[in-house]
């Protein structure tokens, strides 16, 4: 199982490499090249979504980007800092929990934002997970590769 971690600034402008990142990772995973804009897509719209989560929450932690070439399938994991829902770090700020973390009227768009953010990627991914927890969220998604078709 091969792994490439990618990680950057929360900057928007960062979000560009991490997707010439991904797609030439899957390109070598072997993931159809059918596929590899949906891959772009999909990571592009996890990124910005982790940017602004971290800008929106003052987090200058990097965004993470774990690509995993698996037995039959590749997967891509992005990661921010931002606490979620219920947990310590998440309610120490006092605000009421949100999608992704603490929320007021003034994130109140941010949230909006997320959630269509959510829907893009789940209808470019058939297999995406979506985690939340006191050291931040993770959106993994998961693509077949050549060898998995081919085996099926």
């Amino acid at each position: 199982m091969a792994t490439v971690e990618l990680r950057f600034s929360a900057q928007p402008e960062h979000v560009r490499t991490a997707r010439l990142v991904a797609a030439a990772v899957a390109r070598r995973a072997g993931v159809d090249e059918a596929l590899l804009d949906e891959v772009r897509l999909a990571v592009g719209e996890a990124c910005s979504r982790a940017v602004g989560l971290h800008r929106g929450h003052g987090i200058t932690a990097p965004v993470t980007v774990v690509l995993t070439d698996e037995e039959k399938a590749f997967s891509i994991e992005v990661g921010d800092e931002v606490p979620g829902p219920g947990s310590e770090a998440a309610g120490s700020s006092g605000a009421t929990p949100g999608a992704h973390g603490g929320s007021t009227d003034f994130e109140a768009d941010g949230e909006d934002e997320d959630e269509m953010g959510l829907a893009v990627i789940s209808g470019l991914v058939d297999d995406m997970e979506v985690r939340s927890g006191a050291a931040g969220g993770v959106i993994r998604m998961t693509w077949p590769t050549k060898s998995a078709v081919a085996v099926s």
